[in-house]
Formats: structure tokens, C-alpha cells, sequence
């Protein structure tokens, strides 16, 4: 396992001293037998069955950095990059692409970053979002990040018809330190339509809830951003504020939610906190829209 994490790090450029703490920590776990075993047994939860129970594995991995006085959110990232391994192998069973195993297990090193940002540690503290990647339910395909869900409500145009029984591709929109523009999401909407394809049996409509389509965003971006053209792609169904402001991490980098402590190194962060100085708001939308070339 070891050798497979050094070429992992070195395959996804994990910076080094990100990659030396994350090997020292596996090194602990080897060398410790009560603590082995423990990790070992989480291994094999996923190994024998890839849509087990993930909750099992992240109590097991707590147990280890209990043992061994080691962070909760270093061995919550690594025991999905160990996991990984297996991974590589279903995508090959599955006769799905390396191109996008190798986009999808980028998300690691991305929530990695993210963590070391937010939390000061080199790990993550959303290891219930990578379950969607290790069952092989969600992908990432170009710049986005892609799933089939239920629509679970109504909507039509332009003659075209969901309904609740309709399976729709769900987006996400990962923080790849890219550009949101709309010639690479167009790419990644045609390679979502090409992939799910077969799946759909409705007219092809991509749907997605996130802070990032909240209306209040045309008001403060500039027509011409990214997120902007981004958002217009969606009608919105239904959006709410988020009182609690628990979303600002992800633009911020920061659990800090004062506007006059927030960061304004980007012009995206300088028109938030304008916004939020002028008594605007924060929160999240759903929108839909039908993918046509």
C-alpha cells in the first residue's frame, strides 16, 4: 500500500510536505497492531462490497486516530485514498475510462486543499461527499462533476416535459482553481449527455443546487463573469437564504463570517462583501435546464 500511496501523491502532485504527512501517518498506522487491524477491517468493508456501509468505515478510522493521537480529518482523507486503490480497479470491471477515474479521484487532493485552507489541517471534514465517487455513482467529466437523480418535481419548456419519475443529471461544480467558463462547461455538459446517455429515457435536462445560483448574484456580478453565464444556463425552481451564512467558507476559505474580517483578494470576493455590507443576503438555489447543442 505504501508504494501505491507515493505513486498516488506523485500522480495527482500532491505538494510534498502534504504527502510526507500523509505517509508518516499511514507508516503509524502500519507499525501499530491493534491500529492495523482496525484500518485493515475498513479496507475490507469496501473491498468486498463498494456500496457499504461508509459511516462503518469512518468509525473504524476514528478508532485508528484515537489510538494513535492523529488527526480525524488526515485519516478520513487517507483511508479514501487507500480506498482508492480498489477504485481503479471497478472502473476497469466497469470498462469506464482511466481519463475519468483520474478527474474523479482529483476531487481528493481539491478537498485536501480545502481543508488546509478552512481548518488549518491536511485532511478533509466532508468525507461524506466522496461516497457518491468510491460507489460509482458520481463522476467527474471535464470541468464538472456529474450523477443521475430522480427529478422529484414538475417543470416544462419549449415543449419539452420532467416530471417526478424523469432521471436528470445532477452538477457539481468542483474547486478546481479553473475557470467556470462556459466553453469547458459546454464540453463537460456533452460529455455528461454522451456518458449518462442511455440512462436518461427523458429529454436530457441537467439540474443543480448550490450557492453559486442564489438570485441575488445578478445583482452583484458583473455580466460578463463566469458565474454569471453560469447561473443564467438554469431556471430556477426554488432557492431559500441561508441565515446562518454557512456557505461563505466556500468562496472565503475561512470559517469567518464578519464581511469586515473576510478576505477581498479577488474581485468575486470584493462584490461579496459589498453585498453583504449593504445589507444583502446569502444562500442557495435549484435550477434546471434542458441541454441543447
Amino acid at each position: 500500500m505504501r508504494s501505491y500511496l507515493e505513486h498516488f501523491f506523485h500522480t495527482y502532485q500532491y505538494p510534498r510536505e502534504d504527502a510526507e504527512l500523509l505517509l508518516s501517518a499511514y507508516d503509524r498506522i502500519a507499525s501499530d497492531a491493534a491500529a492495523k487491524e482496525l484500518w485493515d477491517r475498513a479496507m475490507r468493508l469496501y473491498e468486498e462490497r463498494i456500496d457499504c456501509d461508509y459511516e462503518e468505515i469512518i468509525a473504524l478510522c476514528d478508532r485508528v486516530a484515537g489510538l494513535l493521537y492523529l488527526h480525524e480529518y488526515t485519516l478520513e482523507l487517507l483511508i479514501f485514498i487507500c480506498l482508492s486503490r480498489q477504485t481503479e480497479k471497478e472502473y476497469r470491471k466497469h470498462g469506464i475510462e482511466n481519463q475519468i477515474f483520474h478527474d474523479t479521484m482529483l476531487d481528493l487532493r481539491y478537498k485536501m486543499e480545502e481543508c488546509k485552507m478552512v481548518k488549518g489541517i491536511v485532511g478533509t471534514f466532508v468525507w461524506d461527499w466522496f461516497k457518491g465517487f468510491f460507489d460509482l455513482t458520481r463522476f467527474a467529466l471535464g470541468r464538472l462533476q456529474f450523477e443521475i437523480i430522480k427529478f422529484d418535481d414538475e417543470f416544462q419548456k419549449n415543449g419539452k416535459v420532467l416530471t417526478p419519475d424523469c432521471n436528470v443529471i445532477n452538477v457539481h461544480i468542483p474547486r478546481t482553481a479553473t475557470p467556470l467558463d462556459p466553453q469547458s462547461c459546454d464540453r463537460a455538459f456533452r460529455m455528461a449527455r454522451d456518458f449518462f446517455g442511455t440512462r436518461l429515457g427523458c429529454p436530457c435536462a441537467f439540474v443543480c443546487y448550490s450557492w453559486l445560483l442564489y438570485p441575488e448574484h445578478e445583482e452583484m456580478l458583473s455580466k460578463e463573469s463566469n458565474v454569471y453565464r453560469f447561473m443564467r444556463r438554469f431556471d430556477l425552481l426554488k432557492w431559500k437564504v441561508d441565515k446562518g451564512r454557512g456557505d461563505l467558507w466556500r468562496l472565503f476559505d475561512t470559517d469567518e463570517k464578519d464581511p469586515d474580517k473576510l478576505p477581498t483578494d479577488t474581485s468575486m470576493r470584493r462584490a461579496y462583501v459589498r453585498h453583504l455590507k449593504n445589507g444583502g443576503k446569502v444562500g442557495s438555489a435549484r435550477g434546471v435546464f434542458f441541454f441543447e447543442e
